[in-house]
């Protein structure tokens, strides 16, 4: 039995399949920048009403609520943390509801309102809970303190509306207390554990200290 296999032969079929390779992720590279500049062309009119005044904006209809906020309306104080849901960096109000913005699309909400951290308060003129947490420093590098405090003011009225969490003993009186809050606000995560200032500031509010 004859052996025509040689190590240079071999290596010469190595390097042809390398060759191939990039020939094939150009080729997936430039279809997918095509679908990506016809998808681009497909943008969508989508109508919100941001911390109290109409916007009209168009979108990708791939494009999170977070983004169009941060990238369409220059909203930066909505912060992109793991955009994926987790961090709760990204919490607005939509409808007075708290949301995660990373988590939804834009064209969701068309004729919806929605509140950032730009409406509640200016620099002049704080949001009781905005004031609290200075009050308490309940921040310390400061990045998820827009998500904690839209978080914080939509969690106060779920309290207020009656709506139960997983640690409500009573589900027929559903009354303010730290481990409400510590439930309620697990979905934002403070890298800086500033956890027990933070209770401390949502607590002020909800006795109409701050």
């Amino acid at each position: 039995m004859t052996h025509d296999v040689t190590r240079r032969s071999i290596l010469g079929g190595s390097a042809a399949v390398c060759l191939v390779v990039p020939a094939g992720a150009d080729a997936q590279s430039s279809a997918q920048k095509k679908s990506s500049k016809a998808n681009g062309s497909k943008n969508v009119s989508v109508q919100l009403i941001v911390n109290g005044e109409p916007r009209s904006l168009a979108v990708d209809p791939r494009t999170t609520l977070l983004d169009a906020l941060r990238e369409h309306l220059q909203l930066t104080g909505t912060k992109k943390g793991c955009d994926q849901g987790q961090c709760g960096a990204c919490t607005v109000m939509v409808d007075g509801r708290r949301i995660n913005s990373c988590l939804t699309l834009a064209v969701m909400h068309d004729g919806e309102s929605v509140t950032t951290i730009e409406g509640l308060g200016e620099a002049t003129h704080l949001h009781p809970m905005q004031a609290a947490f200075v009050k308490h420093d309940g921040y310390q590098c400061g990045y998820c303190t827009p998500g904690q405090i839209c978080s914080s003011v939509a969690m106060l009225r779920e309290i207020e509306d009656g709506v139960p969490s997983h640690v409500t003993q009573d589900l027929s009186r559903v009354t303010f207390s730290d481990t409400e809050v510590r439930e309620r606000m697990s979905g934002n995560i403070c890298r800086c554990a500033a956890y027990a200032n933070i209770v401390a500031a949502i607590r002020d509010v909800a006795e109409g200290q701050s």
